[in-house]
């Protein structure tokens, strides 16, 4: 009888983690151990597999949760992190699991599993600004843009893992999409930033073939995208968003969007990981299609009727146009490249 992989999955019930769970439960060659905060939404998405994985529940950062892994994994791929924009409001708590977290964790598989091959989800925004100069590969210097300190703790997390005794390979995400919830994010992107997108379920796939190619992936870092076929200006997907949701066209004032600090690009090597991995089969296109077909008749009916007043909501929660009406110097200077600032009433 063939042994099954023994299979650790860290944030299994983030957007990507939940991905890579369907996918590996399809198979029965794996011993999946998953390891996860206990919250409802954790408990209500793992319902399914309760009979197929086992649940480790607990603190990323307790050492004596990170001990109840069993000995000897064979693969850990490590998507566990604290993302914004609640990494932006809560700064202790986004460095004690994505830092502290990480090295308790490799401490633990040091000693319990050395011989596991570790996977680790980065992100695109290690590389910071990037609206003049969109081009980026791995090569190109770290510099997370000012404030981001979710970025500052990838790096972080890269760096210890580099030192340490295991196997591991790095993925740096670009934007990953998929029923993505608006908030006051979506005004801290320039619309002239290019975007490169990829869904959760081709990430997931990268991880999931990822676990067969450790020769071709050992020690290395790459940049994951969606490649050619996912490359849009976040002007253009937003606009194509607006318009699927029934909210009309982009109109809001000038100085609603930040003009730098913050991230994304076009992966110019991203075809290194498909070209090993094979993993794309999205395409902006059915993305766009799958999105459409999710949206019902009566959330677009409503947001179509009332799109003025969802759009003035929306408008309420710009902080680089709230720093420019209350002219808050330090943040004026944050999201914007001049000093002048028209303003555009209505929208």
């Amino acid at each position: 009888m063939e042994t099954k992989l023994k299979i650790l999955l860290t944030g299994a019930s983030g957007t990507v983690g939940i991905e890579v769970l369907r996918q590996l439960a399809q198979k029965d060659c794996y011993q999946l151990y998953l390891f996860d905060k206990k919250t409802p939404k954790a408990i209500n998405l793992f319902a399914p597999y309760k009979n197929s994985v086992n649940v480790i529940y607990g603190d990323l950062c307790n050492e004596d949760d990170i001990h109840k892994i069993p000995d000897n994994i064979d693969v850990a791929i490590h998507l566990a992190a604290i993302i914004p924009p609640t990494a932006d409001e809560r700064p202790e708590l986004t460095h004690r699991v994505n830092v502290l977290g990480t090295k308790v964790l490799l401490h633990v598989l040091e000693s319990k599993s050395p011989n596991v091959f570790l996977l680790y989800s980065s992100s695109i925004s290690v590389y910071g600004d990037r609206v003049f100069n969109p081009q980026i590969t791995t090569n190109d210097p770290l510099n997370p843009s000012d404030r981001d300190l979710y970025g500052r703790t990838k790096i972080e997390a890269e760096e210890l893992i580099k030192r340490s005794t295991l196997n591991w390979s790095i993925f740096r995400l670009a934007a990953i999409m998929k029923n993505h919830k608006i908030s006051k994010l979506m005004f801290h992107m320039p619309l002239d930033t290019q975007l490169e997108i990829c869904t959760p379920r081709d990430a997931a796939k990268a991880f999931v073939e990822a676990m067969h190619n450790e020769v071709a992936l050992s020690k290395k870092v790459f940049n994951l995208g969606g490649g050619e076929k996912c490359r849009i200006s976040y002007k253009q997907f937003l606009e194509k968003s607006f318009n699927q949701f029934g909210l009309g066209k982009l109109n809001f004032p000038n100085n609603t969007f930040a003009q730098r600090n913050f991230h994304c690009g076009i992966l110019k090597d991203g075809d290194d990981l498909e070209n090993i991995l094979h993993f794309r089969h999205d395409t902006l296109d059915s993305y766009f299609l799958e999105t459409g077909q999710a949206i019902s008749f009566f959330t677009k009916m409503f947001a179509t009727l009332f799109r003025v007043f969802i759009k003035r909501s929306l408008l309420s929660q710009s902080e680089p146009l709230k720093a420019m009406k209350t002219n808050n110097k330090e943040l004026l200077n944050h999201f914007f490249h001049t000093k002048e600032y028209p303003v555009v009433t209505g929208i």
